[in-house]
């Protein structure tokens, strides 16, 4: 029986990480986490309650509310992982384009940022996790197992997003979306806590113009490595 490990997947907004994320801890009977899901549930409380106003977040407001916020996740019907927000499904709710136009932040906020580490952490402590988000392989688990910074070009990125977007019923621009991951690129790379940047020991996967078949081909080779290399 192979030794559990935990798998650290970091990378740009729109990179696919969630995708690649779920795939690999369903291939593996790991549990998958999504953090950026969580910071949305973070940023959907906040717009909920009154606490952003003009982009402008009321920090001693959410500071506040933070202890009145249950971040689950659950499988759905199709077996899929969905967010909950003290008990409810908020999946579809956090994805929109109003979310995304807010996270960014919320999540900068140092006391936001610990309090979700924290859990996260917590989640982490049995391993057999596979875990996205953009700080993953440098604050959350430093020793994970396996740590993959994945990533591509801004255009493509903004076409999946769009996508994924109208398919749910919003009605959006190309140039929109593009304007909204540069800026979230931007604010996640450049801020003090906890930073979007590459763990020197992550795995560097560009798959601009990969198939679904050829990534998962390399994270499985990538995975094996890591596993007999412990």
């Amino acid at each position: 029986m192979e030794r559990k490990i935990v798998i650290a997947i970091d990378g740009c907004s729109s990179s696919g990480k969630s995708t690649m994320a779920k795939n690999l801890a369903k291939e593996l009977g790991y549990i998958y986490v999504d953090t950026g899901a969580m910071y949305r549930a973070v940023t959907l409380y906040a717009l909920e309650n009154g606490m952003i106003k003009e982009g402008v977040v009321c920090e001693e407001a959410l500071k506040n509310g933070l202890k009145n916020i249950s971040i689950t996740f659950k499988k759905n019907n199709d077996g899929g992982v969905v967010t909950c927000l003290n008990g409810k499904d908020v999946e579809n709710k956090i994805r929109t384009m109003e979310i995304s136009n807010n996270v960014s932040p919320i999540s900068r906020l140092k006391f936001v940022r610990e309090a979700m580490v924290i859990q996260q952490q917590e989640m982490g402590k049995k391993k057999g996790i596979v875990m996205d988000g953009r700080d993953i392989g440098t604050v959350v688990f430093p020793d994970a197992g396996l740590k993959i910074f994945l990533t591509a070009s801004a255009e493509v990125r903004a076409e999946r997003r769009l996508k994924e977007l109208t398919e749910k019923g919003e009605k959006v621009s190309f140039d929109e979306v593009l304007k909204n991951l540069t800026e979230r690129d931007l604010i996640d790379s450049t801020r003090e806590e906890s930073p979007l940047i590459q763990a020197p020991d992550a795995l560097l996967l560009d798959n601009s113009h990969l198939s679904r078949e050829t990534q998962q081909e390399w994270l499985m080779n990538a995975y094996r490595k890591a596993v007999s290399a412990r």
